[in-house]
């Protein structure tokens, strides 16, 4: 059995859905209340795979909300992800998924000294942080998207923000080993690291900043935390340019809503069946019965494989061969990178 740790994207978000999934006592409270909430099985899953197979899994509400690190309530961020890991691991799940921020606090927080949780030993091996098949989609979306808007690689400019991060410095590694882009941008806070992974790749300019990188770029992967406000003028922008959201949750076409500038919705798969569950209603998807996080499939593609292993783990562990391997995984049950580009150019054509 497969699992999925989860969390809403803000307070009022966690109070719709409580109020929709049927926890009424959770649907008025304030921020205090959901930092004391414990995590909760709030869904019973059935994925079909293209070869026929089925498994079953379990999504796990950590009940974490964005506002408790704002609140600089680390240690109750930190508590939320553990229980819920300890939850998952009770409950006999075999493999989970630890989904939108709740990898990030493990990693940044290093969590990994939190073994114990009350009577609960935390057994890793059966935790991945689904870093690994976000970072192969990211980068077929990269390439597949860029065919479709005419963007020739080879003479394309290719902006990576949040370059030294898990899936940053793995999307790094793949455009720099298998494609033929002409110039890698990377953007991060941390120099130190930005110099060590330009040694690494042994290529990439360490741009000056944000707003430089963005207006020289034909195509922006964003895979950092980014902040609430990007104040960054859509008129500096290429035309056309391609960006690919890989950030939870999805709001890059709230700030760049132009003529010529596509938005796609990174580290997004889209399955060849229907899968039975309730989860993906909640947050936004197009077609919730298909589509689905990337990290959330590298848990179900473990189940199909028997891989009961922590597949992705730790900081700038992710090897082009780990990518080919869950890759192939990924294309063999199914799923596929999702490509719907968002554009007011698209919509005004009535496409």
């Amino acid at each position: 059995m497969f699992g999925l740790i989860g969390h809403l994207t803000s307070l009022d978000h966690a109070q719709a859905v409580a109020r929709d999934l049927g926890y009424p006592e959770y649907a008025d409270q304030g921020l205090d209340f959901w930092c004391s909430a414990p995590p909760q099985i709030v869904d019973n899953i059935k994925v079909t795979s293209a070869t026929g197979q089925i498994i079953e899994g379990r999504y796990v509400e950590s009940c974490f909300l964005p506002e408790m690190l704002a609140a600089r309530r680390i240690k109750t961020a930190a508590r939320k992800v553990v229980n819920a890991m300890a939850h998952a691991q009770k409950n006999g799940i075999d493999i989970t998924a630890l989904g939108g921020f709740s990898s990030i606090i493990f990693e940044n927080f290093n969590l990994s000294q939190m073994r114990q949780v009350r009577n609960v030993s935390l057994e890793f091996e059966r935790f991945t942080t689904g870093n690994t098949h976000t970072a192969y989609i990211i980068c077929r979306q990269v390439e597949a998207a860029a065919a479709k808007l005419d963007i020739n690689l080879s003479t394309a400019t290719v902006a990576v923000c949040g370059a030294t991060g898990d899936i940053g410095s793995a999307v790094c590694r793949w455009l720099t080993a298998r494609t033929d882009i002409q110039e890698l941008l990377l953007v991060a806070r941390n120099q130190e690291r930005l110099q060590s992974l330009q040694a690494e790749l042994g290529r990439g300019t360490i741009a000056d900043s944000l707003e430089a990188a963005v207006a020289q770029a034909d195509i922006v992967v964003w895979v950092a935390s980014m902040p609430k406000g990007v104040n960054i003028d859509s008129e500096i922008l290429k035309r056309p340019c391609l960006m690919i959201d890989g950030g939870y949750p999805k709001n890059l076409d709230s700030h760049f809503n132009a003529e010529g500038v596509y938005v796609l919705k990174g580290g997004i798969v889209e399955h060849s069946l229907d899968i039975d569950w309730r989860i993906m209603n909640i947050v936004n998807m197009d077609v919730p019965a298909r589509q689905l996080f990337a990290c959330f499939a590298e848990a179900m593609l473990l189940e199909f494989e028997k891989w009961y292993t922590n597949f992705s783990w730790g900081r700038n562990q992710i090897t082009l061969e780990k990518m080919d391997m869950i890759g192939q995984s990924s294309v063999r049950h199914g799923f596929r990178p999702l490509l719907q580009l968002n554009s007011p150019s698209l919509v005004s054509e009535g496409s």
